[in-house]
């Protein structure tokens, strides 16, 4: 049925040469799209290659079909496409904060995972260690 659908669309619209033929718009490519891999599929079913079933994963493009067809599921989907940019500047936010937070916890920690198996609480850098001829350990 879907693969009667692309071929109607494709005479009545057109291919692609005019201006709103079928693979103009996006929506008819990922229609035109699925019903080539599903098509594809179809073919190859009794075929066992490994590599092919990365054409099998493509059905789970199928419900998308759906979205193409209803025009408040479009919206929602155009919405979720345009708070990307914005949800972009908010993560930038979290990862700058992040990584403050990251230099504040390496200054606070630097050296206390450790000891010196000599003068336990004596020296507390890898080089006062080695320096006494210690060895510069990592607690349990």
């Amino acid at each position: 049925m879907f693969l009667g659908e692309c071929i109607i669309k494709n005479i009545v619209l057109g291919s692609w040469m005019d201006e709103g033929s079928y693979l103009r718009d996006n929506w008819n490519r990922l229609d035109g799209f699925i019903v080539a891999t599903s098509i594809l599929d179809m073919a190859l079913a009794d075929i066992n290659i490994p590599g092919l079933k990365v054409i099998k994963l493509l059905r789970t493009l199928r419900p998308l079909r759906v979205i193409s067809k209803n025009k408040g599921m479009r919206l929602i989907v155009f919405s979720l496409f345009d708070s990307i940019g914005p949800l972009g500047n908010v993560v930038m936010v979290v990862i700058c904060a992040w990584g403050m937070f990251a230099i504040f916890a390496i200054n606070i920690y630097a050296g206390k995972m450790f000891y010196c198996d000599v003068g336990t609480y004596q020296y507390g850098t890898k080089y006062e260690c080695n320096k006494q001829g210690g060895s510069w350990s990592r607690y349990d």
